[in-house]
């Protein structure tokens, strides 16, 4: 008798269970063409979302949702993945819009060698803010050096090695994905190599990866290559060469050399890859045209310097010779204003426009002398057109480059920016691969998507399957396209259409929705 209840029992539950309605979603995505993120053709399919999670892919037509998006005539997309943001602004815009109007689910913060310090103290207080998008941070060496060492020029004591190799592990710990460099910036540009490879060992231990602003992208820059190798060598740690490119036009055209020596490092077994913008202009501190040995110890001690005539005519020497051969582009309309605290209607005009309102002839001499006074005055941003477009995308079509936007978050109107704050990625997807032909659109994609996720170690982002969490962009590969451009950056791009993080809809038929459902990512 027992037993005869008990089967009952079972067969009752089976069947409530056998007539139970299908799995009702929280959003489901219908009618697009799916690009899951690898190098596979794209196929139609649909997909369901419940809570964070992506829980179904196939043909859901006629299943229950909280809510329908007809994907029809759109490409869905994984969520793109930027790999060099300049995330320093994120307290005050920590909706992230600038990313996330691009099709942005996650980025990756503390490039060039700026990374947060204290990391743990930096990571826990944006948890308790809220982000728009998903966030995982570097640890900088430049941030470490300069707080060991202050802007001396000079090696590290052992004790002082020491502190930075504390500072790198403790940051890895408390979830750093890595350590990332700018060797070409203040005090970066004053460690040698040892001292990098040092610390790097100590984001290896603990599964990290470097990425580098190399020390030099102009004259220098084969052996600036051949150090981020070495350093990936003696670390054994996988290398990113971020915003990788040529600068200045005595080296136009080495991409093909920077490439081949990438695939052989990767043939001798080191892992090397690249991020790239999709433009043929950079944006740094006009300092940088300036020598680094100059600026030792801070903008006090480079004013004391110019007092010295000696030490006056061999920094303007310097900066002439980087103004012919390296960012300066050999052309003072080429050095673009972009934010100028102390003169705020330079943003967007050029040096020669500056020399000529001064009543001055536009001569490099000249030039370098509003350089000098520039820096003085408090520096400025600027955007350097000194790249050639035919090494932008011979590096572009390179199987390890990834697209990476190397920008900053910025509120509509503020300064003059470069426009990959606003049009990074569209420009890719529309510029590059539906107007030029340079990549199809599955390998634009898989670029944004599961390349940069792989080299993060984000084994829960960057494809399409069940079981990841859903980020998705859509988007219309007929009509999306970058808007912002030098004259006029404050412009965001058009063709996205919806943005889901977490499974939250950020962008919703091309509106913006700063709901913040982004999360702050440690690595494991």
């Amino acid at each position: 008798m027992k037993f005869i209840k008990k089967s009952s029992l079972i067969l009752c539950v089976l069947f409530l269970i056998g007539c139970a309605p299908e799995l009702q979603f929280d959003i489901l995505v219908i009618n697009g063409t799916v690009y899951d993120g690898s190098l596979n053709d794209p196929k139609k399919t649909d997909v369901g979302i419940v809570d964070n999670q992506i829980v179904e892919l196939g043909d859901l037509m006629g299943r229950q949702a909280t809510q329908i998006i007809d994907a029809k005539g759109l490409a869905v997309a994984p969520g793109f993945i930027d790999l060099h943001a300049h995330l320093e602004p994120i307290f005050d815009l920590s909706d992230c819009e600038s990313h996330i109007r691009q099709g942005v689910t996650t980025s990756l913060g503390g490039p060039d060698g700026r990374g947060p310090i204290p990391f743990g103290v930096y990571v826990d207080s944006l948890k308790q803010l809220g982000v728009g998008m998903n966030v995982g941070f570097l640890v900088g060496h430049n941030t470490v050096r300069r707080e060991i060492m202050s802007l001396d020029n000079r090696k590290p004591t052992t004790q002082e090695l020491d502190q930075m190799k504390s500072l790198v592990s403790q940051a890895m710990d408390q979830g750093a994905f890595g350590i990332s460099t700018g060797l070409k910036y203040l005090p970066g540009s004053f460690s040698e190599v040892d001292e990098v490879i040092e610390l790097s060992k100590e984001a290896s231990k603990k599964g990290g990866i470097y990425t580098s602003h190399l020390r030099d992208e102009g004259l220098e820059v084969l052996a600036s290559v051949q150090e981020a190798i070495i350093i990936s060598e003696k670390a054994q740690i996988p290398v990113v060469l971020t915003h990788h490119k040529v600068i200045g036009k005595p080296m136009w055209g080495k991409s093909n050399e920077t490439l081949a020596m990438v695939d052989q490092a990767r043939e001798n077994g080191l892992n090397i890859m690249m991020d790239q913008y999709p433009y043929n202009a950079s944006y740094t501190g006009i300092s940088v045209l300036i020598p680094g040995w100059a600026r030792a110890g801070g903008n006090k001690n480079f004013i004391e310097r110019l007092d010295n005539p000696k030490l006056r005519d061999s920094i303007k020497e310097g900066i002439i010779f980087n103004i012919l051969n390296d960012r300066g582009g050999d052309d003072l309309d080429r050095v673009q204003f972009a934010k100028v605290r102390w003169m705020p209607e330079l943003e967007g005009k050029t040096l020669k426009y500056w020399c000529e309102q001064k009543g001055l002839e536009p001569s490099i001499e000249n030039g370098a002398e509003l350089v000098i006074e520039a820096q003085v005055k408090g520096g400025a941003s600027c955007i350097f057109h000194a790249m050639d477009e035919n090494d932008v995308v011979n590096i572009m079509k390179h199987p390890q480059t990834m697209i990476a936007s190397d920008g900053r978050l910025v509120k509509l109107g503020d300064g003059h920016p470069h426009p990959r704050w606003y049009g990074t990625f569209p420009r890719v997807l529309g510029q590059y691969v539906r107007e030029r032909g340079i990549l199809s659109l599955k390998e634009a994609i898989y670029k944004m998507t599961s390349l940069p996720a792989q080299t993060l170690g984000l084994t829960d982002r960057g494809s399409i399957e069940v079981g990841k969490k859903a980020d998705l962009t859509l988007f219309n590969p007929k009509t999306i396209i970058d808007k912002a451009t030098f004259e006029k950056p404050h412009q965001y791009s058009e063709g996205i259409e919806y943005v889901l993080i977490n499974g939250k809809l950020a962008v919703d038929q091309g509106v913006f929705r700063p709901i913040k459902s982004g999360e702050v990512l440690l690595k494991n």
